[in-house]
């Protein structure tokens, strides 16, 4: 009884070990990738959105941006975030995607690495190389810091991992109760064939569904091939290498559920784009399977022709030597797999599109954060927001524009349009809700200090947006209390509110182009032109006064004057919306 309560309390202390070492794998993969966005954050989201004309490139783009974030998970997320932004064609996004799952082979070959050098070499100088930075440089520097931080403890966890792993072959002395149950489960998936290939491919996507990193679960999957826990290396290394193999397969598949819950409640392009990354690696997995022999013969092949400082100096295949395999399966599957499928991208899209139909006509799309669970993509989210932003400045133009429009044309019945205009003021009361809430959401991550400043910037900009959509529809009930009411405006007041809502118009266009930034010059017209509409209504309200002491209507000029101040409002939220972007805010 007291030998089997050690045993029990050895054993848990040693999954506990396991857990803690890949506990600091995760979080120093969170770190660097949060620091690698912080530092290359901007030139990241230039790269998804403006490198992607070309399917190759997309590919190219995909695979560098998954080797700098250390997780495609996380890129996957983020190009789903971008289709729901409009930021990325389905077809553009199946492109980077698959270079996604090529980047995140990256993982395989630093693990295998692991085992031929001392990890403190790197992990330890690293980490004394970043601190410094992190606590005393500021912006870019704290930011490379918090990168060096990250890189150096992704290290350090794989190796404790490795060293955390029991030898399978060492337990039989130490503990052979629990090395046995092991051995047991293992001969349970092995020995039936091509059965046991689609066991450990199951036992590969419960692992990815269970640490939700592909990143993670190559680590545990090498790293238990280097201890024995597939088999003898030295007498069966084929069948260790393929058991390793099968389970990659399902790593691959595993690894699609984070894109697919990351697009619920997302737009229909989005879902059709996590649609398209499960078909890309299902696909890629049935035609591995079929030459599933074959195809591992190849790779053990290539494993052999490894330089000899990769190589052990015992005959046939090391332990060392079986990660390296199981590195360029990985590899060269996935490069085999895009090869084969870029040139089906428009068929996958199709296919897509018809498995996710069309939403309801003309329902909006509903702005939503979406994020890995491992890595946060604050950073790179934003490119989201500034695209709703955008949207919802377009619905003020067009608001504005079709006020006119009422205003010009009384002998026309225009209720229909007015119904039209009270929708997208509803639809811009509900862009401040999501926007805002999703702003709120990317402050709660790391986020670098710019960027803190930026989402600032948007909150004013989206609450003076809204407010400005409110002005306008109060002017389009004034205009049709004016035509129930049977008020006619004279020539003079008509061309007086047409000059005012000519330079409202101007300041429109600046303030939807300062969206994407606006230089000192165009700054300076924009205070102009929001003078220019504060004189005309004073002017005009000057008149209106007059013309009521000279025996005029006096309803008709109160409604004159209540047209005029909405759109001298109109002028000064818009202004606020081009001085929230340089950090000046207008009181009203």
């Amino acid at each position: 009884m007291f030998l089997s309560s050690i045993s029990i309390w050895s054993t848990a202390a040693a999954l506990l070990q396991v857990l803690g070492s890949l506990g600091i794998f995760l979080y120093g993969m969170k770190i660097m990738s949060e620091g690698v966005q912080k530092v290359a954050g901007d030139r990241m989201r230039a790269a998804l959105s403006g490198m992607t004309g070309t399917r190759f490139r997309g590919v190219v783009t995909g695979f560098f941006t998954t080797t700098l974030v250390q997780s495609s998970s996380a890129s996957t997320v983020l190009v789903i975030s971008f289709v729901n932004a409009g930021l990325l064609t389905l077809m553009q996004a199946i492109s980077v995607i698959m270079g996604a799952n090529l980047g995140t082979t990256i993982t395989a070959w630093i693990v295998a690495l692991i085992g031929k050098f001392s990890v403190s070499k790197i992990a330890l100088p690293m980490i004394g190389i970043g601190l410094p930075l992190f606590f005393v440089g500021k912006n870019k520097a704290r930011n490379w810091g918090e990168s060096a931080i990250g890189f150096g403890l992704v290290f350090l966890g794989l190796g404790l991992l490795k060293d955390s792993v029991p030898d399978l072959r060492g337990m039989l002395q130490t503990d052979p109760g629990t090395a046995h149950a092991i051995e047991n489960i293992i001969n349970m998936l092995g020995g039936h064939g091509f059965g046991s290939v689609l066991l450990f491919m199951s036992a590969g996507i419960m692992l990815t569904l269970l640490v939700q990193s592909s990143s993670a679960a190559m680590a545990i999957t090498i790293t238990c091939a280097l201890n024995g826990w597939f088999g003898d290396v030295a007498t069966d290394p084929m069948g260790v290498f393929r058991c390793s193999a099968a389970i990659v397969l399902g790593e691959n598949i595993g690894t699609t559920v984070t894109a697919w819950l990351a697009s619920t409640g997302a737009s229909t392009n989005a879902k059709r784009a996590a649609r398209a990354h499960f078909s890309f690696n299902v696909i890629g997995v049935v035609w591995c399977l079929v030459m599933f022999y074959p195809f591992t013969n190849l790779v053990w092949s290539l494993a052999g022709d490894l330089p000899a400082g990769l190589r052990s100096a015992n005959k046939g295949m090391s332990s060392s030597e079986i990660a390296f395999a199981t590195a360029i399966f990985h590899s060269t599957f996935n490069l085999a797999n895009i090869l084969l499928q870029v040139w089906f991208i428009p068929q996958i899209g199709r296919f897509v599109t018809w498995w996710v139909k069309d939403g309801k006509a003309g329902a909006r799309e509903k702005l939503r954060y979406m994020g890995s669970s491992l890595v946060d993509i604050g950073e790179l989210s934003l490119a989201e927001a500034d695209s709703a932003i955008r949207k919802m400045a377009d619905l003020t133009c067009e608001m504005f524009d079709g006020m006119i429009e009422v205003f010009k044309l009384p002998n026309e019945d225009l209720s229909s349009r007015v119904a039209e205009l009270k929708q997208m003021e509803d639809t811009c009361d509900e862009m401040l809700h999501d926007i805002t809430t999703y702003l709120i959401q990317c402050s709660t991550h790391e986020i670098g200090s710019g960027n803190a400043t930026k989402i600032t910037s948007n909150l004013r900009v989206v609450a003076e947006l809204e407010e400005a959509t409110d002005r306008i529809y109060r002017m389009v009930k004034v205009v049709q209390r004016k035509y129930e009411k049977g008020r006619d405006f004279s020539e003079i007041q008509h061309d007086e509110l047409i000059a005012s809502s000519t330079q409202v118009k101007m300041l429109l266009g600046v303030a939807k182009n300062s969206l994407v930034g606006i230089d000192g010059k165009t700054f300076e017209c924009a205070h102009e032109i929001e003078s220019r509409v504060d004189r005309l209504r004073k002017q005009n309200n000057k008149a209106a006064a007059k013309r009521m002491q000279e025996g005029s209507v006096v309803q008709t000029e109160m409604i004159f004057i209540d047209l005029n101040n909405h759109m001298e409002a109109v002028a000064n939220h818009l202004l606020n919306v081009i001085q929230a972007g340089r950090r000046e805010v207008r009181a009203d």
